[in-house]
């Protein structure tokens, strides 16, 4: 049902605060809590996919892949893999379950656990990444797709699993869309292992057609219709538009919690912000309990959503798009939608993934309206008119199409896919995104010139890393520095600064510089992140250290388990790795061979060159004053310039030991016109093998435990200077790159 907003909420001399408690006691959350007073069985028979019970695993028995149609609030998510299970299909394996989402693979786990009767870990379990929640007799395991793709790694038949479902596949990740290709042709050699896909929108149909026209299970709709009202005239203040939406269902309409779907991070503080101050002020209400969501928020807060609100409050939870899918929150009965989202789209020419708002889908917009229907009638307050929803895309663009695909590469590289333009891709990306993934990955020596993987990109597949990060830390054996760059690493991992610096007030703020500038190292961001790290480390990992300091401890903490993981996945312990013990010229080496595509040159000034580019160094790094001749840099963000952010000083001679010797050769294709290339003479019959592909043989390898050797002295180590690195004497005729010695990491 759709209606206008055409009725203004009247301003009346009522305290708004007695008021909300007055309906909270004369209509207790009676209507919210009906289905949570239910056992735990009737709430599942009560869930409209219980119906198609007999019917879905009849369709599951007479077809290998199936494709499920069915919207939010069906029960699909937690009920099927239950279905399955007392359908005896785990007498072959257990049932496996990938979410888009980490927050919503321990979320569901948990809930169908709970179902289930049963410890989380036992018969029903999760395993995202960094943190496994599985043992022999999990049964049901929820994980992330990432997980199952580098599952596929070692085992390309899924021989543990008897039925794989991949589910919310509409959101059309680049794992999901890899997925895709594998378990097509997985499935044709095990024909006892079944596929569910599930989908919340119309693109069933372009799923089945893929699938060899797979058949189609729908299931009916969310449990309870839900009203849209829709805002008369656009607003660019859509922020302080959607403000007055939470206040006004706050003070008119009756209890329930709200969802408000904003773009970003920065939003949502701002927005959880000013509903508290309002609730500190006059008019104010301590009955409104306010809870951010966003991916960076530490799992631990992410959680908090699922806590029932205090008796005759009402919850409200601001939210990106992560809490589109899959999240069942009970009680939601107000959905405020800004229509709004921020996608991750990657520039292949300047190499910058950016941030970029735009406007959501129609699909996606169904999908927030939905969250409202799932315990009780609800409302859906879109700010934005009708003409502007029906001008919307029908589905977003699908991820693989706007991303860097190296990781991907190297993992499809890693399981023996060679030739890429002809995986079978639901939507196949462009020649030119994949030619440029081979290319970054040949600059870390992961590929050879002609994109078969070296010994170095097999080891950099297994390691459940970006490609750089996988590099900086294999280059780290060899210069005998892992436990920093481990370190390194595992803060680089974290999406959240380990750094506080508060809004409000200038004299926090000024503080909070004040606590950094204690860590501050000259040689840049990265490393003054190591030193913060190891200060905690020495200070017993205190929370009121960190407090004190400006510093956030989840993501300190989190960034130990991610260490930990580290140490475990390549059979190091904490007794047995290498340091530099002070000399962070190894470190910044092997940040180097990292960030080698990220090395930038001062030209004039505080300007920069990074290829083709010019680009500056970010206000507020460590290194802004001191202006280096040379830097890399981790990331580079772009608003009224474009900055380079998390910067670490390096020597111009180190571009030349870590790059490849060869040029990479460009994928060539009929219908694309390439860059021209100098001939090259045809490779012979049989391909090179990994040993001849590098120059040196790492200690390391995923399968056996790793014994540190002292490194030979050094050819060329040059001392790193206080304030900025002397470029060499110039002569007429440079003389060429010293000759590497046995322990750098030079791959070629």
């Amino acid at each position: 049902m759709e209606t206008s907003n055409s009725k203004e909420v009247r301003n009346t001399k009522r305290n708004p605060r007695k008021d909300f408690r007055m309906k909270l006691t004369e209509v207790p959350r009676n209507e919210i809590c009906k289905k949570e007073n239910k056992s735990i069985e009737a709430q599942r028979m009560s869930l409209p996919v219980f119906e198609l019970k007999d019917k879905f695993i009849e369709a599951v028995r007479s077809n290998q892949i199936l494709i499920v149609v069915g919207e939010t609030g069906s029960g699909k998510s937690t009920q099927l893999t239950q279905y399955l299970v007392e359908a005896g299909f785990t007498e072959q394996g257990r049932i496996g379950c990938t979410q888009p989402r980490k927050v919503a693979a321990v979320s569901l786990a948990k809930r169908v656990a709970k179902e289930y009767r049963c410890r989380l870990g036992y018969e029903v379990g999760y395993a995202v990444r960094f943190d496994n929640c599985t043992t022999n007799k999990t049964i049901i395991k929820y994980m992330t797709e990432g997980i199952l793709l580098r599952e596929t790694l070692s085992d390309r038949n899924m021989s543990g699993y008897s039925c794989i479902m991949l589910d919310e596949a509409h959101e059309r990740t680049i794992n999901t869309d890899v997925l895709f290709g594998l378990l097509k042709e997985t499935v044709r050699e095990r024909p006892d292992l079944k596929l569910i896909i599930t989908s919340a929108t119309l693109d069933a149909a372009k799923f089945s057609s893929y699938f060899n026209q797979a058949p189609i299970f729908e299931i009916p709709g969310r449990t309870f219709p839900v009203e849209i009202i829709y805002d008369r005239l656009l607003t660019s203040d859509y922020l302080g538009e959607c403000l007055k939406k939470i206040l006004k269902i706050h003070r008119s309409e009756p209890p329930g919690d709200i969802l408000v779907f904003l773009t970003g991070q920065e939003e949502i503080d701002d927005t959880c912000e000013a509903l508290e101050k309002w609730k500190m002020s006059d008019e104010g209400s301590s009955t409104l309990q306010v809870y951010p969501m966003y991916s960076a928020l530490p799992l631990e807060k992410q959680m908090r959503i699922y806590e029932k609100p205090l008796l005759g409050c009402r919850k409200v939870i601001i939210s990106t798009n992560i809490a589109e899918t899959s999240l069942t929150i009970d009680g939601v009965l107000y959905v405020v939608d800004s229509g709004l989202c921020k996608q991750n789209v990657y520039n292949p020419h300047q190499e910058i993934s950016t941030l970029r708002v735009t406007k959501i889908s129609q699909a996606e917009a169904k999908q927030r309206s939905g969250r409202a229907g799932r315990t009780a009638p609800g409302k859906t307050y879109r700010l934005y008119t009708e003409a502007e929803f029906k001008n919307m895309v029908p589905t977003p663009i699908p991820e693989i199409k706007r991303s860097n695909l190296s990781t991907m590469v190297l993992q499809l590289k890693a399981m023996g896919i060679d030739d890429l333009p002809k995986f079978d891709f639901l939507d196949p990306p462009t020649l030119n995104s994949l030619d440029h993934a081979l290319e970054i990955l040949h600059s870390l020596s992961a590929v050879t010139d002609r994109g078969l993987l070296t010994r170095l990109g097999k080891q950099m597949a297994e390691l459940p890393l970006d490609p750089i990060l996988s590099k900086m830390l294999l280059v780290s054996v060899d210069e005998g520095c892992i436990k920093e760059i481990l370190s390194i690493v595992s803060l680089l991992s974290v999406n959240n600064n380990v750094f506080i610096r508060p809004n409000k007030p200038k004299d926090k703020q000024k503080l909070a510089d004040e606590k950094k500038a204690q860590f501050i190292k000259e040689e840049g961001d990265i490393l003054t992140l190591l030193e913060a790290y190891d200060s905690w480390i020495d200070n017993e990992k205190s929370i009121s250290w960190c407090k004190e300091n400006f510093l956030d401890f989840k993501t300190l903490k989190e960034a130990e388990a991610i260490r930990n993981q580290l140490l475990i996945k390549m059979n190091f312990t904490e007794n047995s790795i290498s340091s530099c013990h002070g000399d962070l010229i190894s470190v910044q080496r092997s940040i180097c061979a990292g960030l080698i595509r990220n090395i930038a040159s001062r030209t004039i000034k505080s300007e920069y060159s990074l290829g083709n580019q010019v680009v500056f160094i970010h206000p507020g790094s460590t290194v802004f004053i001191q202006k280096p001749d040379y830097v890399v840099c981790h990331e580079i963000v772009e608003t009224s310039k474009k900055y380079m952010r998390m910067l670490t000083i390096v020597l111009p001679y180190w571009e030349y030991e870590f790059k490849p010797s060869t040029s990479y050769v460009h994928l060539k294709s009929e219908k694309e016109t390439l860059k021209p290339r100098t001939p090259k003479p045809k490779l012979s019959e049989d391909p090179p093998s990994y040993e001849s592909t590098v120059r040196h043989d790492y200690a390391w390898h995923a399968s056996s435990q790793f014994k540190p050797s002292a490194p030979d002295p050094p050819s060329f180590k040059p001392s790193m200077p206080s304030q900025s690195p002397t470029p060499p004497t110039p002569t007429p005729q440079p003389p060429p790159p010293p000759p590497p010695s046995k322990s750098r990491c030079i791959i070629s």
